[in-house]
């Protein structure tokens, strides 16, 4: 029995049907691809975290050994020279902050009670002599003050937990020890056989002479431009904020500035976190150090103008546009990185896997008409 042949109506809808289904499994196979690649990450961490630190590190230290090897020096004696100095700069950094990051980190550990105590009566004591009235003073003394209270007495050991379980997660302390020893030898090898990985690289890419490896080692030598540029300039910016922060905690005179900034520039390594995160602490303590509203909007400026120096100055010099990427991207990467691959890391890696991304959609989704591949991956 002959059917009829579709209208164009019938066979609009089978073809939209058909691609969405099309759609459908790939998107399936890419969310499937994502677990995996997450889920072996996780089982291989204690190996590719010192191999991610190590690449990391030899990308910052590349552009200081090319330069002195550009001078007619031995690279082998260059690398060797760059070890001693930053061994000598990062001893004389440990030696000026690690005693005072001890110091205020037992005091802020002992004291955390009476500072909580001490906040929830100044805050009081600013709704009594407020006029928002006596319904809003007497929630916060019977609900809002003590939740507040209670979260702020937990909010340091929650905060520890979280951070030892980021580490515990990466790795067993056994395997994360060992292989963070290994981590100067792995920038040794990285800095001395730059050259040769750069020759020879693409031969360890599992297929034969073709154009498909070729377009391969394209694709990963693109993924590694954007994974340089983030690692050089995102560490560099991180740490000029938390060298900023810190000053401006000691010129304002809070308690535990070292503390806050350094923890705030660790953690600008994922753009946005670490201003989003001290800022409350921060703030708090100065309330309650300084019992007065100057001295927090002062802190409050001292974050702003951080923000500010980074934006327009930092993050220019250093980084540039050649990420490429809206702020607004950035930080929907971010949460996308923290909740796909875990946590910092997940957070690390987020903004170099995205600008890998964008780059790859404009080689082979995003081309302008009538653009050559290179022109559109420049786009």
């Amino acid at each position: 029995m002959d059917f009829p042949p579709p209208s164009p109506k019938q066979a609009k809808i089978f073809w939209l049907s058909v691609t969405a289904l099309a759609w459908a499994v790939m998107l399936g196979l890419v969310g499937l691809l994502a677990w995996g690649g997450a889920f072996v990450l996780d089982r291989l961490s204690s190996v590719l975290m010192p191999l991610a630190i190590a690449a990391i590190l030899a990308y910052i230290l590349d552009p200081v050994v090319d330069f002195f090897e550009g001078k007619g020096l031995s690279r082998f004696r260059v690398i060797i020279f760059v070890y001693c100095l930053s061994t000598l700069l990062l001893l004389t950094f440990l030696a000026w902050v690690m005693p005072r990051l001890v110091v205020e980190t037992g005091d802020l550990v002992q004291n955390l009670p009476k500072y909580v105590a001490q906040l929830n009566t100044k805050i009081r004591d600013w709704l009594a002599q407020s006029h928002l009235g006596a319904q809003a003073r007497q929630m916060w003394e019977s609900q809002a003050g003590a939740s507040f209270q209670k979260w702020l007495a937990q909010a340091l050991p929650e905060a520890s937990k979280w951070m030892l379980s980021q580490a515990t997660r990466a790795a067993s302390w056994a395997g994360l020890i060992v292989g963070l020893a290994l981590v100067p030898v792995y920038v040794f090898y990285f800095l001395l056989e730059k050259n040769s990985i750069i020759r020879q690289w693409k031969a360890y890419i599992p297929l034969r002479d073709s154009p498909l490896k070729d377009e391969i080692a394209f694709v990963m030598t693109a993924i590694n431009d954007c994974l340089i540029v983030f690692c050089r300039g995102q560490v560099l910016v991180a740490l000029c904020d938390g060298v900023i922060l810190t000053a401006g905690f000691l010129l304002v005179g809070l308690n535990y500035a070292v503390l806050i900034g350094l923890a705030a520039g660790f953690l600008s390594i994922v753009p946005y976190l670490g201003i989003t995160i001290s800022v409350i602490p921060a703030v708090a303590l100065a309330i309650v150090q300084y019992a007065d509203w100057l001295h927090p909007v002062l802190v409050v400026g001292v974050f702003i103008a951080t923000q500010l120096i980074e934006g327009f100055l930092i993050t220019p010099k250093i980084i540039g546009d050649r990420v490429g990427m809206h702020p607004l991207t950035v930080m929907v990467a971010v949460i996308v990185g923290t909740t796909l691959l875990g946590g910092l890391i997940g957070g690390v890696l987020a903004i170099p896997l995205t600008a890998a991304l964008r780059t790859l959609m404009f080689r082979y989704v995003w081309k302008k008409p009538g653009a050559a591949p290179d022109e559109a991956l420049a786009a």
